[in-house]
């Protein structure tokens, strides 16, 4: 994995932790170091780390112009920000998840193991096949675009592997838990907000009026409920 971070005695302590639970890692310490490394080897890294406030381009900026080159490497963001405004804008510009400084190293290793699980599935094929209806609305997985009544719209990874685990679950009341351990690869009761925010987004795309859904409900103090077709 590509860890970027400018706070020399954190990107040595990072590094240092993640290679004592066995993961291979390079450290670098900017914006550009780390787009060049993952433009000259973009297979050999299956996870980037990313502190945000980095000099030169900022992590916002590096998980822009990687998501802009379909470069769909799963991201984790580190930063000082905790704001609302911007985890989700680093959730928007594609990142996978958003860990704010301090933090437990046991914690980061547990989302870097989950984030790694999950990417491993997201890779089997999916059981409902490669394209998921929402309505009149339709979902591609492979292409990960879905067409709308507001046009062709590029979705996320995230994104999508949401859309296909509710769709291999369809009918069924899903808890926050069980989401957030298929689709983001673990539990953690700071997390539910994220899941929120990617349903919200979902909403806006295939729901009619996202205030009233019709497909992706909610099941107040557990969870959600998916169907495909429309229902009050």
């Amino acid at each position: 994995m590509l860890v970027v971070e400018d706070d020399k005695p954190l990107a040595e302590g990072l590094c240092g932790n993640l290679e004592l639970e066995g993961f291979s890692v390079m450290c670098v310490g900017t914006g550009e170091a780390g787009l060049d490394e993952l433009g000259a080897s973009p297979t050999d890294f299956d996870l980037l780390i990313l502190d945000i406030m980095l000099p030169g381009i900022d992590g916002f900026e590096v998980c822009r112009q990687l998501r802009a080159e379909s470069n769909q490497i799963p991201i984790l963001f580190l930063t000082a920000r905790g704001s609302d405004a911007d985890r989700i804008l680093g959730l928007q510009l594609g990142a996978d998840d958003y860990l704010t400084k301090p933090f437990l190293v046991e914690e980061l290793v547990l989302r870097v193991r989950g984030i790694l699980r999950r990417a491993e599935w997201s890779q089997t094929p999916a059981r409902t096949g490669p394209v998921v209806q929402i309505g009149d609305n339709e979902v591609d997985m492979g292409t990960m675009r879905a067409t709308t009544a507001a046009g062709s719209v590029a979705l996320t990874e995230r994104e999508v592997m949401l859309v296909r685990f509710f769709s291999e679950n369809e009918g069924r009341v899903l808890t926050r838990g069980e989401l957030l351990e298929r689709v983001w690869g673990y539990t953690f009761d700071t997390s539910t907000r994220t899941l929120d925010t990617f349903v919200h987004r979902l909403r806006k795309h295939f729901e009619e009026d996202p205030r009233h859904p019709l497909h992706f409900h909610t099941v107040r103090g557990v969870g959600y409920r998916f169907t495909s077709e429309a229902e009050e």
